[in-house]
């Protein structure tokens, strides 16, 4: 399991849109070898058909498909937008911080969900986030809540 490695966190991500930005933390996905192309697409597709309900909570934003949809390797990535953008959510826009999210299976899914439910639970950690300007920082906070 790969959780927000280096590798897979960007910071000042320019996307312009919900859809840039969900392909900006697929890439990361991509390029580590956890996902295939094709997850990044059943991603958008998944915003396309079902909605922003992967918008939970105030600028957070965790965008995912299913395992057979190109899930190598479970994994999550983050990207941190420079420009807050909507996905369409009536209370929780605009997002600042995506969590793309690979698992191989349901319960796979779950601990991802978990793990990084235990990370954002505290407004403290969020705002941390939220206000990094590196990965350094980012990989800071992250020890801190482990």
């Amino acid at each position: 399991m790969k959780f927000l490695n280096d590798s897979l966190i960007e910071i000042d991500d320019l996307s312009k849109t919900a859809e840039e930005a969900i392909k900006s933390g697929g890439s990361l996905l991509v390029s580590e070898g956890s996902v295939k192309t094709e997850y990044i697409d059943a991603m958008i597709a998944s915003l396309q058909s079902n909605g922003p309900y992967f918008v939970i909570a105030p600028g957070i934003a965790m965008p995912h498909a299913r395992p057979d949809d190109g899930v190598i390797e479970s994994s999550v990535s983050l990207i941190k937008l420079t420009h807050a953008i909507p996905f369409g959510h009536t209370s929780n826009d605009p997002v600042n911080l995506v969590f793309c999210i690979g698992a191989t299976s349901g319960n796979e899914h779950l601990s991802l969900l978990q793990k990084l439910t235990r990370l954002l639970n505290s407004k403290e950690t969020t705002k941390a986030l939220m206000n990094a300007d590196s990965v350094s920082q980012i990989k800071s906070i992250l020890e801190k809540r482990n």
